[in-house]
């Protein structure tokens, strides 16, 4: 999943450019934790800011830098052809059924959250025959994906069984149709919608990550396009929803829209999964790796590497996400701790500014690809 820090010894645009992508993981995996921790309301029963900022954008980003270490992984803007392809296939297949592997060993744990990685695995094995195409090809697939897949979801959810909502786990594989329809359609991160998320990351590293232009380029198109999605939102929910009932899907809707009303596809709204929402959030995770891949191009190398260090936690998301759905169990974190998310960025970004610093990867970063290189 994340590039190792070793790379930011390469040279400096190379190195740089890593970096910036590591910052932006880092990003995600703490708003995902921030989401988790902090409480979403506030006194007077508003949405809480860092709710409003992080809900349902930390896990699209978290999904769209997926896509980026899928293309980065298979030939970064050149795709694999001929055998190279299989090779990649193969080697990503097995990497992807072992973060799925790890989701369902996650999901046995009484953690009280979402685990996303089942569905990140499968996301993963979905997105394998798209390796072959270019930047261009996949925007545009991500583009018609985000608009056609969220309907046809809407239209075939009615007959499929109701989400149990309950994390995927080992124990549900002995009735693994209902699972398959929740990971697939109905969760909360379902996999076939999301999929504009990873094609959308594909195209981001299948371009060319070492100039400003491009970097510059999904900074302001992300933005342009998170603000259009909204706009154009508001305009078609502005007389078909109360402010009570729109405030009520600000908080989010657990992964889909409900299926009484066609209208629903219109708003964009935490993990809804329509398509102004997949938008929306698309747009702005380009506007952070963008801007983060800016930022670094813009620092001197000494720079870049306090950077890296101090956001080394992105180097090993899979392994300090996994290590927070741990932490969030009843009998290793106390509920309702005040300070909790001030423990979290401490413990999880000193962990994993040890490892940048060390120049090492996370412990289970560095089991997936030992495995993932046999099957190579």
């Amino acid at each position: 999943m994340a590039q190792t820090l070793a790379r930011t010894a390469a040279p400096l645009r190379r190195g740089e450019r890593l970096v910036g992508l590591d910052v932006a993981r880092c990003l995600a995996l703490l708003g995902m934790v921030s989401t988790h921790v902090l409480v979403p309301f506030t006194a007077e029963g508003e949405i809480s800011w860092t709710q409003d900022l992080a809900g349902g954008r930390a896990s699209a980003l978290f999904a769209v830098l997926a896509g980026v270490s899928l293309a980065l992984l298979s030939g970064r803007r050149a795709p694999p052809t001929g055998r190279a392809r299989w090779v990649a296939v193969r080697a990503l297949g097995v990497r992807a059924l072992l973060i799925a592997a790890l989701g369902l060993t996650l999901g046995m744990l009484d953690s009280g959250l979402a685990v996303i990685l089942t569905y990140y695995g499968l996301m993963f094995l979905l997105a394998l025959p798209f390796l072959g195409l270019r930047a261009p090809a996949l925007a545009l697939l991500s583009a018609a994906w985000l608009v056609v897949v969220p309907v046809l979801s809407h239209q075939l959810r009615p007959e499929l069984p109701a989400a149990r909502g309950d994390n995927a786990s080992w124990s549900q594989l002995a009735d693994p149709v209902p699972m398959a329809w929740e990971l697939l359609l109905t969760g909360y991160y379902p996999a076939l919608p999301w999929l504009a998320y990873v094609f959308a990351g594909m195209a981001i590293g299948r371009s060319d990550l070492a100039r400003r232009a491009v970097h510059a380029g999904l900074l302001v198109g992300g933005v342009a396009v998170a603000v259009g999605a909204t706009r154009v939102s508001d305009l078609f929910t502005a007389d078909r929803f109360g402010e009570r009932e729109l405030a009520q899907f600000g908080f989010g809707m657990y992964g889909t829209t409900p299926t009484d009303r066609a209208d629903y596809l219109l708003l964009v709204a935490p993990h809804s999964s329509t398509p102004f929402d997949l938008a929306q959030t698309i747009g702005g995770s380009a506007a952070v790796i963008g801007g983060c891949l800016l930022l670094l191009s813009l620092l001197p190398p000494p720079g870049a590497r306090v950077v890296a260090v101090l956001f080394g936690a992105g180097t090993m998301t899979l392994s300090l996400y996994s290590l927070h759905v741990w932490m969030h169990t009843d009998d290793v974190w106390p509920p309702e701790e005040p300070w909790a998310m001030f423990w979290y960025v401490v413990i999880l970004g000193g962990i994993g500014a040890v490892f940048a610093a060390a120049r090492t990867r996370g412990p289970l970063e560095a089991l997936v690809a030992r495995i993932a290189r046999i099957a190579r």
